[in-house]
This record gives structure tokens, sequence and C-alpha cells, in this order.
């Protein structure tokens, strides 16, 4: 089997139009019904904030593997210097069961968050034709980083303005150089949240604190998934989710308006409806579209497949012995 580290990730670059290719993929096939992802469990010890969650699945179609990704997310561990996330995969082959990788790397996380997030905002402007952005991402750890690189590249001259916002405070020195220009950091995140078209949490914050309705129209990334009071977000109509059983559970927003607002799954639209059957043309303009993504395994095995398959162009990874 070929091993696979974030080096090895990095080596072999980042294309978000594939990235978001490969979703767009996924998608159409778990939509065909070829995919199966069982519903990932939580392991919880000793501190209930820590989390390992086991996410198994078989994608059909060209990318044609199986495997599981093992997270283990422990909200303290940048006190210490170590990663937040601990990311890892093992890919099988789906024929013979035999496994064929294993990949450590936290990159592939936040590379399958931000590919789908793209995807999203693919759909949002074949359905609402803007001609200029302005992006506010609140959150400016690794996955707010990565969502900016996703929007200036999939995005180009659309892209107007970007605000950012962070708890801790931002290095301007740490926004990418071809952006820092239009790139504004607010104080607070009221600013980011009325200023932007398109808007993206990615905070690991321990309270909800978006307490005001969201502006008209804009598209709402929420990758946090805990970020809005219920109240906030209670008239939405284009709510959006990856997958209603995954994701209206462990105190997501979409939970608390389940519990607090009547939220039904019969009011939501699907990533498949937005994607295979056009779901976002349905809503009125001004209505905000409201994005939250659990985070599926069939994402997460598709994308460390493709990076399987280039690694073995490449000639990259360690090739690991059988016995």
């Amino acid at each position: 089997m070929i091993y696979l580290h974030d080096g090895h990730i990095r080596g072999i670059g980042i294309d978000w139009g594939k990235l978001t290719e490969i979703v767009e993929e996924i998608i159409r096939l778990k939509d065909a019904g070829d995919c199966v992802h069982p519903l990932k469990p939580y392991l919880r010890f000793r501190e209930p904030q820590n989390r390992m969650i086991a996410m198994p699945a078989f994608v059909g179609g060209s990318v044609s593997m199986a495997g599981i990704k093992w997270i283990a997310s422990f909200p303290d561990n940048p006190r210490t210097g170590l990663p937040r996330a601990h990311n890892t995969i093992i890919l099988n082959d789906p024929a013979t069961g035999e496994p064929v990788a294993f990949l450590h790397s936290g990159l592939l996380n936040g590379f399958r968050t931000a590919a789908v997030s793209g995807l999203m905002l693919r759909a949002y402007i074949a359905a609402r034709h803007p001609a200029k952005l302005r992006v506010g991402i609140v959150g400016w750890g690794p996955i707010g980083r990565l969502h900016l690189d996703m929007c200036v590249s999939l995005l180009g001259d659309r892209l107007e303005r970007v605000t950012l916002y962070d708890l801790k405070g931002i290095d301007r020195a740490t926004v990418p150089g071809a952006v820092r220009g239009i790139t504004d950091i607010a104080d607070d995140w009221r600013p980011v949240y009325h200023g932007s078209d398109v808007f993206a949490t990615c905070t690991v914050s321990a309270q909800r604190y978006i307490d005001e309705a969201p502006p008209e129209g804009a598209l709402l990334l929420n990758i946090s998934l805990r970020d809005y009071k219920p109240e906030s977000v209670a008239r939405a109509k284009g709510i959006v989710v990856d997958d209603w059983r995954e994701v209206c559970r462990e105190n997501t927003d979409v939970e608390q308006l389940f519990l607090h607002q009547g939220l039904q799954e019969s009011d939501v639209l699907t990533f498949a409806d937005v994607i295979c059957r056009e779901g976002l043309h349905s809503l009125a303009a001004e209505e905000p579209v409201f994005f939250n993504p659990m985070g599926l395994a069939v994402f997460d095995i598709g994308i460390a497949g493709y990076y399987l398959r280039e690694a073995l162009r490449l000639g990259k990874g360690i090739s690991l012995p059988n016995g």
C-alpha cells in the first residue's frame, strides 16, 4: 500500500476546479444510488468536547473506491501547539477489499470542506448570475484560509471585495498577496455578515453569536454549523443540507431549528436537489441560501482517491510492504 502525508499532498498541488468537479460527480453518483455512507458514529470519552468520528463510505462510478475516514477533533490542542484535528483515511480496493493507501493528512480534510463549499458557490452563481461578489469569512484558521483560496480561484474577476474577522485578530501579512489590496479586516462579525454576498463561518465558537437576520440574497456557508441562533434564520426558506440524517443532530444549527422552530426534512433542499435538479432556481432572488454541510465520507473517499491516483502517476508517496 501507499502512505501519503501532507508533504506529498502539497507536492501534488491543488486544483479547485478539479476538486469541485469530483464533488459534483459524487453528488450525482449518490443521487443515482451508487454510493454508500452509513451514519457516522461519534466516539467521546473523558472530555465531552473532544470527539473521534468514523466515516466509512463507498463511491462508485469512475471514482470506484471504498474506505474509511477516522478523524479526531480535540479543540484544546492548539494551546499545546498541536493541530485541532487529526485526519487519517484508509482506502480499499472495492473489488477485493485490499488496503491500497493510508493517508495521514489534515490538508485533505480542509480540501474536502472547501471543495464542497466551492460546488455550492458554483451552483449559487449559476442560479443568481451575479456580476461581482463580496466575500466575508469569520474565522481565520486553516479552514477559513482554504475557503478564501478557493474563492479566489473560482471567482476570478467576480471577486470584488474580501472582509475577514477573527476573535484573535488577523495579521494582514497572512492574507494572500493577490487579494491583500481588496481585503478589509473587521473588528466584529457584524460588518462581515452584513457586507458580504458570500459569507462563511469557519470558527470553533463555543457559543452561537449570530442573532440578526441574514442579508437579502446572500449565500451563507455555515461550515462550522454552530454559529447561528435559531431565531436569526427561522424565516429562511433556502436551507440546504448535504444529508438530513447527518446534519440534524450533534447540536447543529439545523437541529436547533428542528427542535425550536419546527423545521422538518420536507422544508429543506438537499445538495443533490441543488446540483441535480437546479433547486436554487426555485427561490426568489432576495432569499438567502443557508448551506449546512455536515461533511459526508463519500466526498473524503473520492478526493482521497484522486490524490492516490495522482501520487501513483507522479511517483509520490511511500510504498509500504505487505509482509
